[in-house]
């Protein structure tokens, strides 16, 4: 479920793709990894108080409202960013590894898209009657969900390392992709919030 979660191009699967076309595959799979941290952390969350959150809309409306905030500052850095941005090609910095893991982390932290997702996810596998609020059961789901997101993460890292000499996989045009993506997230996010009201 997190695999096919994560399909869509958003921002922390554009951004693995751009730091491995920028610094190397294996920096882009340390922010991966540095994602996929945060991801174990929030499905557990969501999957402990899965019955919580369902029983208190409150809640989430006042994360898409945090969220919606955030995706409109990133979407206008990202655009900034891409428009002062040259075509031309720039001498790759060397960064630490461990730079990377953490730049994981926090980007996915500021995501918290996938905890309602996974708590409503979470929700509907125990009224199928697949899994239960038992420890083994969770754990086992929580260890899946960030499994699946690091193979899409894994599968965008490589797969923009295969077309990288493309013109629309110049970081300029990278920066532009993230700067919709997160746009058209907090567009979405903010209609939620009118319907809501």
């Amino acid at each position: 479920m997190a695999f096919v979660g994560v399909i869509p191009p958003g921002l922390l699967n554009m951004t693995a793709a751009r730091i491995s076309l920028k610094e190397g595959a294996a920096r882009g799979i340390m922010f991966s990894t540095g994602v996929c941290i945060v991801v174990y952390i929030q499905t557990y969350v969501a999957a402990i108080f899965a019955r919580y959150l369902s029983s208190h809309p409150d809640i989430v409306a006042i994360l898409k409202r945090v969220a919606f905030v955030i995706f409109v500052l990133i979407t206008v850095y990202f655009l900034m960013l891409a428009s002062k941005q040259k075509e031309q090609k720039q001498e790759t910095e060397i960064k630490s590894k461990h730079g990377r893991l953490l730049h994981g982390m926090l980007l996915s932290a500021l995501n918290i898209f996938p905890i309602p997702f996974q708590a409503y996810m979470t929700i509907t596998l125990v009224s199928f009657g697949w899994m239960n609020f038992e420890k083994l059961s969770i754990v086992t789901y929580v260890t899946g969900a960030a499994t699946g997101t690091f193979v899409m993460l894994y599968f965008y890292i490589f797969f923009f390392d295969k077309i990288k000499d493309r013109k629309f996989t110049s970081q300029k045009s990278m920066n532009l992709s993230i700067g919709i993506i997160t746009g058209l997230v907090a567009l979405v996010t903010f209609i939620t919030i009118l319907k809501e009201l």
